[in-house]
């Protein structure tokens, strides 16, 4: 219990300047909208937003069900294949000047290239593209980051394994593998959000129409303004959840090494 509370209070203490400067902040664009009477098409205020979001709560939750499952799947297969290739890369130098360019030159294509490409590999009811495409931009922050932790050890540390015969696996387990995990939760941590991002911007390039994205975008073609805003909210929240699972995994692996 006292870990768990203890996590909580150091969550709460990091967040804690975030919400302050979040609440000043709607308060001047609430108090922007009605001093100057802005027009709702032009800017439309936080109250009129936060209506929306509770009246229209269940469909926002089945929307952004639909974009974060996207999210995390490819969340999580393109960590899983970032760190497999980063492995992979760390063991053979000649694959590592290969492939990352090519992963590079992969994450420069736009993202509604790649969307439509894999819309036509796939029928249109099928979130497969979204995932894949999420998954790949994921893979690409995994690997640079993962791979760096791997590769950039302390010669001392390998010389002083190498002095007790260590073999390269034992020198991956002890010297390597715990030098790339801060590496690991950094590039979660970007990950996380973009991982979000990506599934619902996937969204405006074709599929179901079912998730934020194409929800935002068929609200603003109505001039529902409000509502729109109250689904980029619902994935603004989607976003800050994610990142703050990778804060807590961190945090947890954290207090792991210290026991």
């Amino acid at each position: 219990m006292n870990r768990v509370g203890n996590l909580l209070r150091t969550t709460v203490g990091s967040a804690l300047p975030a919400i302050v400067f979040g609440t000043l902040f709607l308060g001047f664009w609430e108090w922007a909208v009605r001093f100057f009477e802005l027009k709702p098409y032009f800017l439309t205020a936080p109250s009129a937003i936060w209506e929306q979001f509770t009246s229209n709560f269940t469909l926002i939750r089945g929307a952004a069900t639909v974009s974060g499952t996207n999210a995390l799947i490819g969340l999580l297969a393109g960590t899983v294949l970032g760190v497999a290739m980063s492995f992979v890369l760390s063991r053979f130098g000649f694959l590592n000047q290969l492939i990352t360019p090519l992963a590079v030159a992969l994450n420069a294509v736009p993202i509604f290239v790649l969307v439509a490409v894999l819309n036509n590999m796939y029928s249109i009811t099928s979130e497969i593209p979204r995932r894949i495409m999420v998954a790949l931009v994921v893979y690409f922050i995994v690997l640079v980051n993962v791979a760096r932790g791997l590769t950039q050890v302390s010669p001392t540390h390998v010389e002083l394994m190498r002095s007790y015969a260590a073999s390269d696996v034992a020198i991956l387990r002890k010297v390597r593998i715990p030098n790339a995990i801060p590496f690991l939760f950094v590039s979660l941590k970007i990950a996380a959000p973009a991982a979000v991002i990506t599934a619902f911007v996937s969204e405006y390039f074709g599929g179901s129409q079912n998730g934020l994205g194409s929800r935002i975008s068929s609200n603003i073609a109505n001039s529902k303004n409000a509502a729109a805003w109250a689904y980029v909210l619902a994935a603004c929240l989607l976003g800050l959840l994610f990142y703050l699972f990778s804060v807590v995994m961190e945090s947890l692996n954290r207090k792991g090494e210290v026991k």
